[in-house]
């Protein structure tokens, strides 16, 4: 039997129903995931509409504990691009439902009339009968508690359009409440429903580059290989840019070597061409779950993984950092929920430093960690592709610098390297590595491990990770790109079938 927990960000909202727990926020935060407890469904009931906010973590955090949410973090991403760019042509998502919406406009075959209307959507619900059909297949694509659509005429009377957003449970008037209340009851009897997968047929692939970035996941020498392999395993390889992400659907298979994040065209990307069918590295979940680092803290604390102490700050009170010093000694280790390349990442050496960077980081984001500090001469890097490791590099940290990267110098902003084969990789790596990889997905990941005393500690896991000519290839050679490749023909093969 599975347990449903409603969460809320407003005590006030806190709902009177006898058979679903009702909590904060804060207590979602504090109390959950439970030793043992039963697999879980949240429903998200706290205000999505800013990124990094209390609901956006809501999402991600439950994403991290592998309980079921809604609306998950890509459909929060989602209704916020629509807010900026509405989902006008109803003809090109919702082609079977217009004539449901022009008989709910009262337009019928009139093209002269123009009307407008709006109604509410709980869990695919929606008061008018005739558009139930289109409600459910709206909630279908954008799973969210409540959602508001305007559809109308008014383009000189020609065609549908529609506009689709969020709704918190505090807009609700006292009937609307009453309504998603019972709709609410109904929807946790039920199935929940996952999005049906666009198939498609073509065998040509997309790698994103971003020619101006200034530390690209692969270098120009790496990213001709890449095209090279492709084609020995039969798949032609196009290079675009985000000026080019509105034919991706011509594609078959994305390959993104470019840095990628959450509030980013990458993400979006990715997004999109999983709706299309594609075959995509990086996958968006993937994408989701390493680029913020509350979800990897929360993830390997649920799953054992091995990593460093971290504690989770919404604040930075005195018995906040009264908590942290009786946790953890200077210095420390504060870092953003989101960053690459060592970005994001600050190291303080006392309470001043400590409460000086947590006020200034927790303007921008409702969520910051505080890590335990070790300092150890390299980072091992192990390349993991769908469960398997690939190669294996150790990165020294920068000249008279505590990281690999140190973007505040003129000159030796990056450590030495070597490479290794897996095989003569310590075994105790490597397993925190697949260990780590598995709470991912199946992709292509780079896993950053400390190794001390005989003991190892992940860092993170990337998403994007560097694939550059002469570094991570240096064992492998052609190999790397060859595997990679492979990995790519046979998803489409599989795919196919």
């Amino acid at each position: 039997m599975q347990k449903t927990l409603v969460v809320t960000d407003d005590d006030n909202l806190l709902l009177d129903h006898s058979d679903l727990a009702s909590i904060s926020f804060k207590r979602y935060l504090d109390d959950y995931p439970k030793l043992n407890e039963p697999k879980t469904r949240v429903i998200n009931l706290c205000d999505t509409e800013h990124y990094l906010s209390q609901g956006y973590y809501c999402s991600l955090l439950a994403e991290a504990r592998q309980h079921k949410v809604i609306p998950s973090v890509s459909t929060i991403n989602e209704l916020r691009d629509l807010q900026s760019n509405p989902l006008k042509e109803a003809t090109h998502y919702f082609a079977d439902y217009v004539s449901d919406f022009r008989q709910h406009l009262g337009i019928n075959n009139d093209s002269s009339v123009q009307a407008a209307s709006e109604f509410l959507i709980y869990f695919g619900w929606t008061p008018p009968t005739e558009l139930r059909k289109a409600a459910l297949a709206i909630f279908e694509r954008l799973q969210a508690p409540i959602l508001r659509v305007s559809v109308s005429n008014t383009d000189a009377g020609v065609g549908i359009q529609l506009s689709i957003q969020r709704v918190a449970l505090i807009e609700l008037s006292h009937a609307e409440k009453t309504r998603f209340t019972e709709q609410l009851e109904r929807f946790t009897d039920g199935v929940w429903r996952s999005p049906a997968a666009k198939k498609r047929a073509r065998w040509d692939m997309a790698i994103l580059i971003n020619p101006d970035e200034t530390h690209p996941p692969s270098d120009k020498e790496a990213v001709k290989r890449f095209v090279k392999a492709a084609e020995k395993v039969g798949i032609h390889a196009a290079l675009i840019t985000q000026a080019d992400s509105s034919q991706i659907a011509q594609y078959d298979a994305l390959f993104i070597r470019e840095t990628t994040a959450i509030d980013h065209p990458t993400y979006r990307l990715a997004r999109k061409a999983e709706r299309e069918g594609l075959v995509v590295m990086d996958d968006p979940t993937s994408i989701l779950r390493c680029c913020n680092k509350v979800f990897l803290h929360d993830a390997f604390s649920y799953k054992g993984v091995p990593a460093l102490p971290t504690k989770i700050l919404a604040s930075a009170t005195e018995r906040d950092l009264d908590q942290i010093e009786s946790a953890f000694s200077y210095p420390m280790v504060v870092k953003v929920p989101e960053g690459s390349f060592s970005r994001g990442v600050f190291k303080v050496e006392n309470r001043s430093e400590l409460s000086e960077k947590l006020l200034s980081l927790l303007k921008e984001t409702a969520l910051v960690l505080v890590q335990s500090y070790l300092f150890t001469e390299f980072d091992w890097r192990i390349g993991v592709l769908n469960g398997r490791p690939l190669y294996a590099c150790r990165y020294y940290m920068a000249r008279n610098h505590w990281q690999i990267y140190n973007h505040g110098a003129k000159r030796n902003t990056e450590g030495d390297f070597d490479t290794l084969p897996t095989f003569e990789t310590p075994k105790i790596v490597l397993d925190a590595a697949l260990k780590a990889c598995s709470i991912i997905g199946d992709g292509l990941y780079g896993v950053d491990i400390k190794e001390h005393k005989g003991k190892v500690y992940v860092i993170e896991v990337n998403d994007n990770p560097s694939l550059d000519h002469g570094i991570e290839d240096k064992y492998l050679g052609n190999e790397l790109y060859m595997q990679i490749m492979s990995e790519f023909a046979r998803r489409l093969e599989h795919r196919g079938r």
